[in-house]
């Protein structure tokens, strides 16, 4: 026993932590939808929810409500390290995630299905063209997951439209869209509440051990407690429990501007291979990416913000985005991933009685909510 335990009162076991059947670390959209799913299958189930932040403080509330499942160019990368069954199967779970999310958050999740937009510079004359070529089969591919014929779509006549400069070519997924990433998870966290899902806010987690048919769940504060069963689903922040799972912190940093008259841009954007994206909120930009600038400064699990990647992001809606515009920058901020050599979620069992549900790999809206499924569905085998 080290001294820093303080163990729980009497007080605080017998009211809030006695005879806990399953712990979820992290009340993201992971963390809150496995809760709910084991509240659905088990209604008197004692759940709760330990997250380290005030509010969820991973990237589920610091993400920039893109409701996407993939560029062209990106499912073209997927598929250097992974077969065509892998990657659309993949797609099928980010497209049924975004569909389950819709159905439990309704109108307050704001979906806006106004496009994907990949852009093409004249330095990516190759990429483009490798693209194009798979525009017909991608989407024949996608139209029995999606429902759509033309997922894809050759789109450079938005060029003009948008006011963008030194953007040659444009391919537009028809099916993504934007939502109102505040407004969904606090309508989880109010889902979670209605079905008697305790949330502790502040409740760092230091170590999980299991023992003698039980998990012990460490908290930085000194704290132990006690539970039958419990999920880590804490994306880019898992490694803190568990060194050797293959889970790489990634923090990108964000910015929003003030209000921007007549702003011609609507819609969710990619540029440079996915690794910067931006969006319209309403008459604000909202643009994030750069973390290829510094992979080595970038891979960390430190929230903030840095000054050459602030300066590209700033060059970048100057010359590129908004050529022809003044603006002023209103926000700034970063949100952590969790990312691997593979896109696909880490989703297993560590023992008998913990289970982790991670590595969103940049697509926690879409597949969050089915991520947590699965992840619950272990605990309940």
């Amino acid at each position: 026993m080290n001294g820093k335990y303080i163990g729980l009162s009497f007080w605080e076991k017998k009211s809030f932590f006695s005879e806990v059947d399953f712990t979820i670390i992290g009340s993201g959209i992971v963390g809150i939808n496995a809760a709910l799913h084991i509240k659905e299958k088990n209604p008197n189930a004692h759940v709760i929810i330990l997250e380290a932040g005030m509010i969820p403080s991973g990237a589920s509330t610091r993400n920039a409500g893109f409701a996407c499942f993939g560029s062209i160019s990106e499912l073209l990368d997927d598929l250097q390290n992974s077969s065509e069954d892998e990657v659309f199967s993949l797609v099928e779970k980010r497209w049924k995630g975004l569909e389950r999310l819709q159905k439990m958050v309704g109108q307050r999740l704001e979906y806006d299905e106004c496009g994907g937009y990949e852009l093409f510079t004249s330095n990516d004359k190759e990429l483009y063209q490798n693209c194009e070529e798979k525009i017909e089969p991608f989407n024949s591919a996608l139209s029995t997951i999606i429902g759509k014929k033309e997922v894809y779509k050759k789109a450079d006549l938005c060029i003009s439209t948008f006011g963008f400069n030194k953007i040659d070519h444009i391919i537009v997924n028809t099916a993504e869209g934007q939502i109102n990433t505040g407004s969904m998870m606090a309508s989880l966290l109010e889902l979670a509440q209605q079905k008697d899902i305790k949330i502790y806010n502040g409740a760092t987690v230091d170590q999980i051990i299991e023992e003698e048919n039980q998990v012990t769940i460490h908290l930085k504060d000194g704290r132990r407690i006690c539970s039958k069963k419990a999920l880590v689903a804490t994306n880019g922040f898992a490694k803190n429990m568990f060194d050797t799972i293959n889970v790489t912190p990634a923090r990108n940093q964000v910015l929003i501007t003030k209000e921007i008259p007549n702003l011609k841009v609507k819609g969710t954007f990619h540029y440079d291979a996915g690794y910067y994206y931006f969006r319209n909120v309403r008459n604000r930009i909202l643009f994030g990416g750069g973390r290829n600038l510094n992979p080595t400064q970038e891979n960390t699990s430190e929230f903030g913000t840095t000054k050459d990647i602030q300066t590209q992001l700033q060059k970048m809606l100057k010359e590129i985005i908004l050529p022809q515009q003044t603006f002023e920058i209103d926000m700034w901020w970063s949100g952590i991933l969790g990312v691997g050599d593979v896109k696909e979620p880490i989703i297993k069992k560590t023992s008998e009685n913990i289970a982790v549900a991670v590595r969103m790999g940049g697509m926690g809206v879409a597949i969050g909510s089915l991520v947590g499924v699965e992840g619950a569905d272990l605990l309940m085998d």
